[in-house]
């Protein structure tokens, strides 16, 4: 069973999660569709097989799942790659919406023929190139590059750390893809920012993790290992809701 999307207003809004109760949350709070994680705190990784059968069997709206079997750079061995492909086949038999993807080669160029491989392996779902975006040397040949290769959608910062930050490139990238492929800003955008990003970019779907840090309610057993950090991310139903109250009024404005 695949998701489906609903506009808030003139918007849609990703929240990224990393576990099915992070994104239950996610979609009480109102959010268009998901991206399915886990590690948030080392950027994403691929999420395990059991995350994604029971985010499928409790959501509605639309699921995608990052592909990234570690964190770190996106230079992959030929054993990575095999990974990546085989939780591409998996996202597709256990009904997911899409998923998010991005190969770089040494010199921080597309690494096309793999791209068109992990491509063609997830079809019919939609495809996502994610911040891999972010530190490609010439982001206009890459844009193109993607466009051509038939992803439906790029997620990124506009090669800075956060959106707002980016948010002249985003612009720049938004005009020169002329709605040839989605182009969604995503990185710190929370509900203080989201409206003068899409104001400023022109962007009509946009990404947030609406994350909270809660500390652990437990006992701490051995308080002289320090390195064992108790802190638990996760999506905050709140959050979500506060983000989808400033696209209804950016609508309404």
């Amino acid at each position: 069973m695949m998701g489906t999307e609903h506009k808030i207003g003139n918007f849609l809004l990703e929240v990224c999660s990393s576990s099915p109760t992070s994104a239950l949350a996610a979609q009480r709070g109102g959010a268009s569709r998901i991206e399915l994680c886990q590690s948030l705190e080392s950027g994403g990784i691929t999420p395990s097989y059991a995350q994604i059968k029971l985010a499928r069997r409790h959501l509605s709206i639309g699921i995608f799942v990052l592909i990234r079997p570690r964190s770190g750079n996106f230079v992959y061995s030929e054993l990575e790659f095999e990974e990546m492909l085989q939780d591409v086949e998996f996202c597709k038999t256990a009904g997911c919406d899409g998923v998010v993807i991005g190969v770089l080669d040494a010199d921080g160029q597309v690494d096309i023929p793999r791209m068109a491989q992990l491509i063609a392996a997830a079809k019919p779902m939609q495809v996502v190139f994610h911040r891999a975006f972010d530190v490609c040397a010439d982001p206009k040949k890459a844009l193109e590059e993607i466009i051509e290769l038939g992803c439906d959608r790029i997620l990124t910062s506009g090669q800075q750390e956060t959106a707002l930050a980016g948010k002249e490139m985003l612009r720049e990238l938004i005009e020169h893809a002329a709605g040839r492929i989605e182009i969604m800003p995503g990185a710190g955008v929370d509900e203080n920012n989201i409206a003068e990003i899409l104001r400023h970019t022109n962007a009509y779907s946009i990404h947030s993790s609406a994350k909270v840090v809660k500390r652990s309610s437990v006992r701490k057993l051995n308080p002289a290992i320090k390195s064992m950090n108790e802190d638990m991310i996760y999506t905050s139903q709140e959050r979500t809701q506060a983000l989808v109250q400033q696209l209804e009024a950016l609508t309404n404005a």
